[in-house]
């Protein structure tokens, strides 16, 4: 039949087409398309942090004004003293160690600033323990920060610096700048700190200015702070006035006349601890600008508020030098002396622990006390 042999060129070139085909599409299978993402690997999981605080230009290294030197009395002074006069115009010093961003997020009623040495890590401890709990009370909220510079001796500075950065990478409450820590350098904490708070916390309504070794009864502080407008001016402590410089060189206060003239200081309120409100403490910022650094730093506020026609106040229950027993029958450290108190300076880290535990026992039995706020 001739149909079969008409019909076979035709199935070849179909056969050689679809094999050609076949061929065609298995290689596509092998080529990656254009259109395809390659997967993501799977992300690291990310660790907390505090949230890092602005970038601060580091600034230059203060320069010890060496014409003071050329004072006659300048030589004769002990140590401390000439350091002060060399480096009194220093003002800017690095920030090693800064609370997170939101220290100061949303309404802070009472900061609490506490000025600590750098080596004092036991009794930073006790306060974030006891009286010094970031809490709320009467639904007020209560912050911390400790101020700190750094230690004179650079192999213990070396130590304690990475003490401070491990507490503040724990608990988010230091405030360390790059100078010695010492008693006369005490002002510069107040003055560092005011500058920080002009940026960071400004909206703390008032704040408890003290030191690492007082007692405070923090609930009644917020109980007395309370009727009070931040607004308003408010200092109040351990009023100390008619006193002036002490000119004897054995003494811990001892100011020479190379240092001030004046015979007497301004009413101040003891450095132990004091509450203000953030009135006052812009009014101090505003001081500070003006003033010369002094060494002590409790009069050093008193001089500030003098110049803006402000004067501190005295309140019974802030005790910066103590609480004396009232019989010899009778110990000093009975939680009931303590109990209507806002705060007692000078307590070791495991008074200061026992007092606490025993002022919060619910079956604490006082006679008949007297309120002092």
């Amino acid at each position: 039949m001739k149909c079969p042999r008409q019909l076979r060129p035709h199935v070849g070139l179909v056969l050689a087409v679809g094999a050609f085909t076949s061929l065609f599409l298995f290689s596509l299978r092998k080529w990656p398309s254009a259109c395809v993402v390659p997967e993501k690997p799977p992300a690291t999981p990310k660790t907390l942090a505090w949230p890092a605080p602005p970038a601060r230009p580091r600034p230059a290294r203060c320069q010890a004004n060496a014409s003071v030197a050329t004072h006659p009395d300048f030589a004769g002074q002990p140590l401390q003293v000439r350091n002060f006069l060399l480096h009194r115009h220093c003002r800017e010093f690095p920030l090693l160690q800064d609370a997170p961003l939101g220290k100061c997020s949303g309404p802070v009623f009472l900061l609490l600033v506490i000025k600590s040495s750098p080596s004092n890590y036991e009794r930073r401890e006790l306060v974030r323990r006891t009286w010094g709990r970031e809490r709320r009370v009467r639904g007020l909220q209560l912050r911390r920060l400790f101020l700190v510079g750094t230690a004179p001796d650079p192999h213990q500075a070396r130590k304690v610096n990475r003490l401070l950065k491990m507490e503040a990478r724990t608990h988010g409450d230091i405030l360390q700048w790059d100078f010695h820590d010492s008693f006369f350098n005490l002002t510069l904490k107040q003055v560092l700190f005011l500058q920080w708070q002009e940026t960071r916390c400004t909206n703390a309504s008032f704040m408890l200015n003290g030191d690492d070794d007082v007692f405070a009864h923090t609930d009644n502080m917020v109980s007395y702070l309370q009727g009070h407008d931040p607004g308003h001016h408010l200092f109040v402590g351990h009023l100390i006035q008619n006193v002036g410089p002490i000119r004897a060189q054995w003494s811990k206060y001892y100011v020479p006349q190379v240092v001030t003239q004046e015979e007497q200081y301004p009413p101040y309120c003891g450095g132990g601890g004091f509450l203000l409100s953030r009135f006052t403490a812009a009014a101090l910022r505003r001081a500070i600008r003006v003033l010369d650094l002094f060494p002590i730093d409790d009069v050093f506020l008193g001089m500030c508020l003098k110049l803006e026609g402000l004067k501190p106040a005295s309140h019974s229950g802030i005790r910066t030098a103590g609480v004396p027993a009232p019989s010899q029958r009778l110990s000093s450290f009975d939680p009931c002396f303590y109990r209507e108190l806002l705060l007692v300076h000078r307590f070791l880290p495991y008074e200061m622990l026992l007092m606490w535990d025993a002022l919060n026992q619910p079956d604490l039995a006082c006679g008949k006390q007297t309120q002092v706020y």
